[in-house]
């Protein structure tokens, strides 16, 4: 069963967020996706929201808020729910149960909730979930391989003249953390299409360069880990419009595209969008160099600093 949501969701910019949110912060991705999937469910069995409530034994304004997910459900709740609207079939239920308890399910992730935006914790949690990803990097190393200077230099630029010391130490604390799940005993795989301008950008000066290309020729000797340089000379291509990671979802999620705009973070799922993105990583990694010949412009790159 694979849950098919068509919306976007929408979160602030997690290198400008403050240490304390200004404001009560939003649903969960994987609540909103929940929430979404039993309102199809009810709808589909003709039932209206004070039916369901009445079930449960509670108002129908409360049931309204589980599928808006400003409040999270339960998972006994969930499966009374599954029984009121006749749903059978082994597999959705599981997959909406397994849902329902990842919707209360802590990560390490947490522990930075009052550092960025909870919202964008979504993504991390994504991370742990994904089967595989892939991403196309049009101006930046990919953060999941990038070096705690070159990281340091991006977020320090990125945060606004009032972000606190303590916080700045604790994004770059969380983006190094999240590399973690390229190794370990069960590493995620993972590809990457970087544009040949990303190895000429001297970010943090020359050594931080450098330090940053050496750590992308080690990482491809990963097994699990694929990196390949798009030439300057291929001229127009897919990956004009900017940067986007593509993560691959295992049942009850649906796939996701996450792009990351100066208007904040970018989820898209709706099915149709999220191939064109997909379409568009295939040509870029065609157009791309081979693994041995993207190493040598890597190398060289290195060399020249």
């Amino acid at each position: 069963m694979s849950l098919r949501i068509r919306y976007l969701f929408r979160s602030g910019h997690p290198a400008t967020m403050p240490a304390v949110p200004k404001t009560k912060p939003g649903p969960t991705l994987r609540a909103q996706w929940l929430g979404q999937q039993l309102r199809a469910l009810r709808e589909s069995a003709g039932m209206t929201l004070k039916q369901a409530g009445e079930y449960l034994q509670r108002d129908g304004s409360m049931v309204s808020r589980f599928e808006t997910a400003e409040y999270p459900i339960r998972r006994g709740d969930v499966l009374a729910l599954l029984d009121l609207y006749g749903v059978s079939e082994e597999r959705t239920r599981d997959g909406l149960i397994r849902l329902s308890e990842d919707v209360w399910r802590k990560g390490w992730w947490d522990a930075y909730a009052n550092t960025v935006d909870r919202r964008y914790i979504d993504l991390l949690w994504l991370d742990a979930r994904a089967e595989r990803l892939r991403t196309y990097g049009a101006m930046l190393v990919p953060g999941l391989l990038q070096t705690r200077e070159y990281a340091g230099t991006l977020i320090r630029n990125m945060a606004t003249a009032d972000t606190p010391e303590v916080q700045i130490g604790k994004m770059i604390e969380l983006r190094m953390t999240r590399q973690q799940m390229l190794g370990g005993d069960a590493p995620i795989s993972f590809a990457a299409v970087v544009d040949e301008s990303v190895l000429r950008r001297v970010i943090g000066g020359s050594e931080v360069l450098r330090g940053q290309l050496t750590k992308l020729l080690e990482v491809t000797e990963r097994p699990n880990v694929e990196v390949r340089v798009l030439p300057l000379r291929r001229g127009a291509h897919a990956g004009l419009d900017g940067s986007f990671w593509l993560y691959e979802m295992p049942d009850p999620y649906p796939d996701v595209t996450y792009v990351d705009t100066l208007a904040g973070a970018l989820y898209v799922e709706e099915d149709a969008a999220v191939d064109r993105f997909r379409q568009a990583y295939d040509q870029l990694s065609a157009m791309a160099l081979g693994g041995e010949e993207s190493a040598a412009l890597i190398a060289a790159a290195e060399k020249e600093l």
